[in-house]
């Protein structure tokens, strides 16, 4: 590999690797078969042999390369063909950014890899888009007609639809009662995407559904940084430190729409001799798939042919958990929040929030050592989950940070960023935000971690879940139902349990 790439075959072993993996991204080709579980359908990459490896770029090519399964066999091969005329003696090159844009500014940028340009007099500002771009490629939603609010009849059991193993095992609270018949249901809990508000509002005004009208704008990576972003009132950036507002969210790119703004940023971090890792992840998947971390440009503007991602700047001083087996380890916080009401804005933290650590020790190395990097550690047998309740954490956090108190130092930092996260995202009127809905109620997850900022420790928010997997809270606190479901339908807010987020 070192010979096709022209890198130094004399090197140490380990600084060959580490030449190999930085400059693969100059030769290597990717495909996906869309078949089976999602994890089956992740991106291959893959490098040709010499002879493919060999073409070089055109913008006026006169071959295709081309990924092929070959069914009978189970292998991929590549397909060189040719797509016009061709003399003999004449070069074989081919398009090595084809079909991904038509825009030449986006074509510079994904060809950095192969062709030098200039990125530094670019903005790379970003600025919210239009209307359109948060309606396109969503499934409309229809909005609800009767706006009275609901309120549940408390003279009577509340008969809940679930098609949440969850919800039906451990939701017992008297007041409720769990039904197979989705007729004659009080609250429908499902996990599949509801849009019909209006149709529900006009059949069954009675009936709550544990979804809101456009809440994607929260539980959708891309969409989430945007409207977050409405709350960077007085500047959008610290020109000296290149620091994006609001300080809680980690600077935020689409790869598909500001990839020339993220190069121009990029590169003002670079002539600063500013941190430029970054971590990349898909738009809408979850566990860490398809995710990668990195402060390799071109590793970056190769990852958009594999599919939309945003490229995320990476926390490089996270607030570190000494594990006593371990030693001192990434962790993440999640908290479950409540969403009653957008007008006016009623929504809840559940008190006991949760804990996820890494199991490897923390180091701004070894990017492809998931134990090292990522916290979550439930989804594969042989990752070890550490097990630790959140009382528990409090009172060893009192110890490893005595000068920066849980409960009146970072919490209320915490409740700070969730509520201003849920002000952004109502904000807009639909489909730029959540939209007012009586019969709605709704349980999200939000993910954060701590920074170092000089001394003080900063908030960051990762992401907010969709329909969240709930089973650790429901073992370690076995009327995790019960508590929300009292809150959101019976408007029992026991400030023990709930902290209101205003």
């Amino acid at each position: 590999m070192c010979l096709l790439m022209g890198l130094d075959i004399e090197a140490e072993e380990q600084e060959k690797i580490e030449n190999v993996m930085r400059e693969m991204w100059r030769y290597n080709q990717s495909y996906s078969v869309n078949y089976g579980a999602i994890e089956d359908r992740m991106p291959i990459w893959y490098v040709m042999d010499e002879v493919g490896s060999a073409i070089n770029h055109s913008n006026e090519p006169n071959f295709r390369a081309v990924p092929f399964l070959h069914m009978p066999e189970g292998i991929i091969y590549t397909l060189l063909f040719p797509i016009k005329d061709v003399d003999a003696g004449d070069e074989v090159t081919r398009d090595f950014v084809e079909g991904q844009t038509k825009d030449p500014q986006k074509r510079y940028a994904l060809l950095l890899p192969w062709i030098d340009n200039t990125f530094e007099n670019e903005s790379f500002e970003q600025i919210e888009p239009d209307i359109d771009y948060f309606s396109t490629g969503h499934v409309h939603e229809s909005l609800p007609e009767i706006m009275d609010e609901l309120k549940a009849d408390p003279s009577k059991k509340l008969k809940v639809f679930s098609h949440y193993d969850n919800v039906n095992n451990y939701l017992t609270d008297p007041a409720f009662e769990i039904t197979d018949n989705k007729e004659e249901a009080d609250i429908l809990w499902l996990m599949s995407h509801y849009k019909t508000y209006r149709e529900l509002s006009l059949s069954s005004p009675h009936v709550f559904v544990n979804q809101f009208p456009y809440e994607n704008v929260l539980t959708i990576k891309d969409l989430l940084s945007i409207v977050c972003r409405r709350k960077a009132t007085d500047k959008l950036y610290d020109p000296d430190t290149l620091e994006t507002y609001p300080a809680w969210l980690p600077t935020t790119y689409n790869l598909s729409t500001e990839l020339v703004q993220f190069v121009a940023y990029f590169t003002r971090r670079a002539d600063k001799d500013l941190d430029n890792h970054w971590i990349c992840k898909p738009w809408n998947l979850a566990r860490g798939l398809d995710t990668h971390i990195t402060n390799n440009l071109y590793h970056i503007l190769r990852l958009p042919c594999t599919g939309p991602k945003i490229a995320q700047k990476y926390i490089a001083r996270p607030v570190l958990y000494n594990r006593p087996d371990i030693n001192q380890v990434k962790f993440d916080i999640r908290y479950v929040v409540l969403l009653k009401s957008v007008k006016p804005l009623r929504a809840y933290a559940y008190a006991n929030f949760f804990l996820r650590f890494a199991n490897l020790p923390f180091a701004l190395n070894n990017f492809d050592v998931y134990g090292q990097h990522f916290t979550v550690m439930n989804y594969t047998e042989e990752d070890a989950l550490f097990h630790l309740k959140c009382a528990d954490f409090i009172m060893e956090w009192e110890n490893q940070y005595p000068d920066y108190p849980w409960k009146t130092y970072v919490e209320p930092k915490i409740l700070f960023v969730l509520r201003q996260v849920f002000e952004a995202a109502i904000a807009q009127p639909p489909p730029k935000g959540i939209a007012e809905s009586p019969q709605s109620r709704a349980v999200y997850a939000a993910d954060l971690m701590l920074e170092w900022r000089d001394s003080e420790m900063q908030p960051k928010l990762l992401e907010i879940n969709f329909t969240p997997d709930c089973q650790r809270a429901c073992e370690y606190y076995p009327d995790f139902y019960n508590d929300i479901f009292k809150c959101l339908f019976l408007n029992i807010e026991n400030p023990e349990i709930f902290h209101t987020l205003d």
